[in-house]
């Protein structure tokens, strides 16, 4: 279908939302089974220990522990908000943060991140004073250091609605940094997949939203999910890429397949580079990523990472394209912020 499809549906017994975009899949979200700290969630945590040279404490959560980065002034006991970040890699603390954002589909409110601000998206002059006006009569009487910002979705939405949700937002943040005394706690819970989809999809909004027990059948979701299963990915023109997970990093190899042109192993290369970030996406992969390109002349780099940098520049997970290496190796860095699929369907019953 040419189109923007939002399907909600289940795999193998849990709650899951896919995004198809003219037929193909650009995102998936699936509740996993595990009792895991879901990203978004906010805590009330308890300091345990710092870790010299590595700039950060662990602290204690309900259940297991958490690692929050770059902190000064926080003594061992002592209680503090924490929200969760990404997922944790096997045998390692849950990584969240100390700046807490509180978001739905309209606005985000920001405690510590004084000011008002409209998404970018957002481009007629007349509409963004609007916006504005209503953001600074929702937020009257919140504390200095609470700001908020408007999202796109607001263009579209009623003045009404709009407000209801900023006061919902800021309510809640103000109930939250108030309860910091006692123990580790869950103060807020991520939201699932279909909460997600709910809030961050609408944005241009979607043709059809599909719903039901029969709504990933319907649109082929479940062989797409398969298909993301296995390593090899076909690339326009007869090419390929291999996308293999260890344990220290994520191993990309791009083949030019049959074409032997000179032309065919940046074609490949540059088709690689515009998927990459789709693949890693709904695979679930993040940390160190080291692709090995086709062969191609070196003058080609400098375009390769012009198309690298206009593929991943929407992407919502946090990437560091750090360049080549002395053999040829393009690296990157991409923020865990989901399980790897795989690890998620091993999870769920079959």
């Amino acid at each position: 279908m040419i189109g923007r499809v939002v399907a909600l549906g289940q795999v193998r017994g849990q709650d899951a939302a896919a995004l198809i975009v003219d037929g193909q899949l650009q995102d998936l979200l699936i509740d996993p089974a595990s009792e895991a700290p879901v990203p978004g969630a906010i805590y009330r945590a308890v300091v345990d220990r710092q870790m010299k040279g590595q700039g950060g404490v662990f602290v204690k959560l309900p259940e297991g522990s958490g690692f929050l980065r770059q902190v000064s002034g926080l003594a061992p006991g002592q209680s503090v908000l924490v929200q969760v970040t990404g997922a944790a890699e096997p045998g390692k603390a849950v990584p969240v943060t100390s700046r807490l954002l509180f978001k739905s589909r309209l606005a985000i409110v920001t405690p510590g991140a004084p000011g008002l601000n409209v998404s970018r998206r957002i481009r007629e002059e007349d509409t963004r004073d609007a916006l504005e006006a209503l953001a600074a009569d929702a937020m009257a009487g919140s504390p200095a250091d609470m700001g908020l910002i408007i999202r796109s979705a607001a263009e579209a939405a009623d003045e009404d609605e709009i407000a209801d949700d900023i006061r919902a937002m800021r309510d809640l943040a103000v109930a939250v940094l108030a309860d910091t005394s006692g123990g580790p706690e869950l103060l807020v819970d991520g939201a699932g997949a279909q909460e997600t989809a709910w809030r961050d999809w609408s944005d241009p909004a979607p043709d059809e939203v599909a719903e039901g027990p029969t709504a990933f059948a319907d649109h082929g979701v479940l062989e797409m999910i398969d298909a993301l299963l296995t390593p090899h990915v076909p690339l326009p023109g007869g090419g390929h890429m291999m996308i293999e997970p260890t344990r220290a990093l994520v191993a990309v190899d791009v083949n030019t397949g049959p074409d032997t042109s000179p032309a065919a192993g940046m074609k490949a290369n540059v088709a690689a580079a515009r998927d990459l970030p789709r693949q890693l996406r709904l695979r679930g992969f993040g940390g160190q990523v080291v692709v090995d390109f086709a062969p191609m002349p070196k003058r080609d780099r400098a375009t390769l990472e012009q198309v690298l940098r206009a593929a991943f520049k929407g992407e919502a997970a946090e990437t560091s394209l750090a360049g080549w290496t002395p053999l040829g190796l393009y690296e990157l860095v991409r923020k865990r912020d989901r399980l790897p699929l795989a690890e998620v369907l091993s999870g769920l019953r079959k």
